[in-house]
């Protein structure tokens, strides 16, 4: 209506310090630091994007320093709104199996695995396709998965077992 450049964003499977306890790498590092056994759906067969919380915040800061363009003159839509939706993810979906693998080396520690069948309405991988955020910050997400997961168990481990 107001033409307000308006950027959308798009998380791929954020974790990190002071995530959110109801997420699966949470969930996985408290029962594998309490010897619960875990539930591994699809018997480990499906790949998420993992992107750790400081490339999240990096993609923010400077999406938020480009506004989209304009798009007043796109014929192909009704909008005049200046929109651009943007994926900010690791572009580097890794295996579930080699996702607790990553977590088990971090806790020093193996992990009781409950292998169950895939969940309804859960979809075999996910990945994030930055090619546009890049294009217009020149940030693409890095933070390699086990040094993430390294700096969330010793966050963890700090917090719940001091």
């Amino acid at each position: 209506l107001y033409l307000i450049p308006t950027p959308g964003l798009r998380f791929f499977t954020v974790y990190g310090p002071w995530g959110r306890p109801d997420k699966a790498y949470f969930k996985l590092v408290d029962a594998i630091a309490n010897d619960r056994p875990i539930d591994v759906y699809n018997h480990g067969q499906m790949k998420r994007d993992f992107t750790y919380i400081d490339d999240i915040v990096e993609g923010i800061v400077r999406v938020l320093g480009c506004p989209p363009p304009s798009i007043a003159d796109d014929t192909r839509t009704k909008s005049q709104a200046q929109y651009k939706i943007y994926n900010i993810g690791n572009n580097q979906p890794i295996e579930l199996l080699t996702f607790i693998e990553i977590i088990e080396t971090a806790m020093g520690k193996k992990a009781k695995k409950n292998m169950l069948p895939m969940q309804p309405g859960d979809v075999p991988m996910t990945y994030a396709d930055v090619d546009d955020l890049v294009k217009a910050v020149g940030f693409s997400p890095s933070t390699p998965l086990d040094i993430g997961i390294e700096r969330f168990v010793e966050w963890y481990l700090k917090y719940f077992k001091s």
